[in-house]
């Protein structure tokens, strides 16, 4: 079943859709229905529904206007008015469709048909990136996920070196050689990795502990299996001891 949201200012208009879209037997549930275009904005920054039914002519703010302040654009836009003159614009702000007032039941019909089709082929950037953070914080799961330049990198823990602080960024370095720019500090990185085998050992680094092969205690470093030499802080030495 499609959900639907409405927003219209004209409350008749709204519950005369609604009404049409609720007798399209089982295949439209209209989850929500505005006629405040800031309180539709405010609700769909938090909702995903899988349409919005939209009007151009509202008195605070259009809907092309509407359009421009969403922030989540993850669902296909109808534009619902009485004025046939918005056509082209309604398709220059990728609108799937564009209904005249008062709607035509076939029309209606077609535009759920056009809305199917759409989301059955199309799944978003959005919809996708949480799909795999969901799959990646299941228990089942050990992987690590660091979101970077627009993209979800997944990694198992013994793919990870350590990490070293930049100022505001950071490096991770992998086994493999490669390494990771990030544009977040330190402690923001060591939230993301799991404590069980990684350990901040100074202000500037974090090391997985599966890879220390060696502590100089004396000279306050650790070497890593890739014979990477990593300084511990007097402060951490104790509690990284500990751990070891």
């Amino acid at each position: 079943m499609l959900e639907a949201v409405i927003v219209d200012d004209e409350i008749k208009a709204l519950q005369s859709l609604s009404w049409e879209l609720s007798n399209l037997s089982d295949e439209v549930n209209v989850v929500a229905s505005f006629t405040d275009a800031h309180e539709a904005l405010l609700y769909l920054e938090k909702h995903t529904p899988d349409c919005l039914f939209l009007d151009i002519e509202m008195p605070a703010m259009d809907g092309f206007q509407f359009i421009k302040k969403l922030k989540n654009k993850a669902f296909p836009v109808v534009i619902t008015t009485a004025y046939n003159q918005y056509a082209l614009k309604a398709l220059k702000n990728e609108a799937i469709d564009y209904l005249l007032k008062p709607i035509d039941s076939d029309d209606l019909d077609e535009t759920i048909n056009k809305i199917k089709k759409f989301n059955t082929k199309t799944i978003t950037a959005e919809k996708l990136e949480q799909i795999l953070l969901n799959h990646n914080t299941e228990a089942h799961t050990k992987r690590i996920t660091i979101n970077t330049d627009g993209k979800l990198l997944f990694f198992e823990s013994d793919e990870i070196l350590y990490a070293e602080s930049d100022g505001n960024y950071s490096t991770v370095h992998l086994k493999d050689g490669q390494k990771i720019l990030l544009t977040k500090k330190l402690k923001e990185v060591n939230e993301l990795l799991p404590s069980s085998c990684f350990f901040r050992i100074h202000n500037s680094y974090i090391v997985n502990l599966n890879k220390v092969k060696q502590f100089l205690k004396t000279d306050g470093y650790v070497i890593l299996e890739t014979n990477h030499k990593i300084p511990v802080s007097r402060q951490k030495k104790s509690d990284f001891l500990d751990l070891l």
